[in-house]
């Protein structure tokens, strides 16, 4: 099958520019400017973006990746995927090894199909003093034996690992697991800024939600966010809800990190989607209240109801970024992280033809996956 989007302003990594691009069996394989050579269907000038890449979700339409139910997961990627998340990992919470095994295995069988990029496992080798929304009861020193185990679990789809490096163990389990290609993320740590480096040092490259369940910055005990902000090896991930991160906060963090280094996420829960509630988050119950989640027992920020169209525009309407500069921290710098750059994360000729479609307004018009529409043109 061949289509040709014309009449489009079309994002690059070069930049925006008017033009068109031609989709062959689910692949780019002509990128132009100006007038397309032959007719094909017209977006009236819209954006053309790549497809969004989310590498940190734990639910969305009431549905929830940690309950390792195969429905509910194709449930929660579906939904995504309608708002513009076309590449999408998913998040597991603190449980009990047993438990974690066992969602793990489920869905490695949807990494099999494709429908998922990885799973990341966030918890439970955090701190206690930092665990948010984590059930304090299941959280572990970090192990790299035990790691192991839930890594033949995942048979090679587990992904990321969110890791307090300060805890006994933790640096040689994040040791252990880059050394089976897993990336070693940063977050829900009470470290110093010395333990933090030399968690940095043992392999650790991205930052799990910056700012949220990280000791905050200062002057004279700058901790891990300074650690992760100035080393060029890390990727920082953010949550552009307007709950979490304060838009000046955001600008900061994007101009010591530059888009290059910056993700944005949704951290999404199973709410997202469902409108205010009681929902649940692995083993803890969450009250959704005018969209923002948190626990019910003590009122912490208990992930997102975000989804990544929204976080996109908030980004450049709200933070002031650029459509190109939204567009590189929301979907190429991600697949970096990922590894899938090859594939995804930018419209460049040979790549999957994973796309998002605005309006002016920046208004989620349209998604096409592997060159299929998931909603209408």
């Amino acid at each position: 099958m061949s289509i040709t989007l014309a009449d489009a302003r079309v994002v690059t990594p070069d930049g925006v520019h008017e033009g068109w691009i031609t989709i062959e069996d689910g692949r780019f394989t002509h990128i132009g400017q100006g007038q397309a050579p032959r007719d094909g269907h017209s977006l009236a000038g819209r954006y053309v973006l790549p497809g969004f890449v989310d590498i940190h979700t734990h639910g969305g339409a009431g549905g929830s990746f940690p309950s390792g139910d195969q429905e509910e997961a194709r449930r929660v990627a579906a939904f995504h995927a309608g708002h513009g998340t076309t590449t999408i990992m998913a998040s597991l919470v603190t449980a009990s090894l047993a438990d974690l095994a066992r969602a793990t295995a489920a869905l490695a069988e949807l990494c099999d199909e494709g429908l998922l990029a990885g799973i990341h496992f966030e918890g439970p080798y955090i701190a206690r003093s930092r665990c948010g929304a984590h059930d304090p009861t299941l959280l572990r020193d970090p192990s790299p034996g035990e790691l192991s185990d839930l890594l033949k679990a995942g048979r090679g789809h587990v992904r990321m690992l969110t890791i307090a490096p300060e805890l006994p163990g933790g640096l040689g389990t994040v040791r252990a697991a880059v050394s089976e290609g897993v990336i070693a993320a940063l977050g829900h740590s009470d470290a110093t800024y010395e333990q933090a480096v030399a968690g940095i040092e043992a392999g650790c490259t991205v930052a799990t939600h910056l700012y949220n369940a990280l000791p905050p910055l200062h002057h004279r005990e700058p901790g891990p966010m300074a650690a992760l902000l100035e080393d060029e090896r890390v990727t920082i991930e953010l949550i552009n809800d307007g709950v979490h991160v304060h838009p000046a906060m955001m600008r900061l963090a994007g101009t010591v990190a530059g888009t290059g280094r910056t993700a944005l996420i949704t951290d999404a829960m199973a709410a997202a989607g469902m409108g205010d509630g009681t929902y649940r988050l692995g083993s803890m119950e969450v009250e959704v209240s005018d969209g923002a989640a948190r626990l019910v027992e003590n009122g912490t920020i208990a992930g997102s109801t975000l989804t990544m169209d929204v976080a996109f525009r908030r980004a450049v309407q709200e933070v002031g970024l650029s459509v190109a500069e939204a567009s590189e921290m929301a979907s190429l710098t991600p697949a970096r992280v990922l590894g899938v750059d090859g594939r995804a994360g930018s419209i460049s000729v040979g790549k999957d033809a994973d796309l998002v479609v605005f309006d002016d307004d920046l208004t989620l018009h349209s998604v096409m996956r592997h060159g299929a529409w998931l909603t209408s043109p």
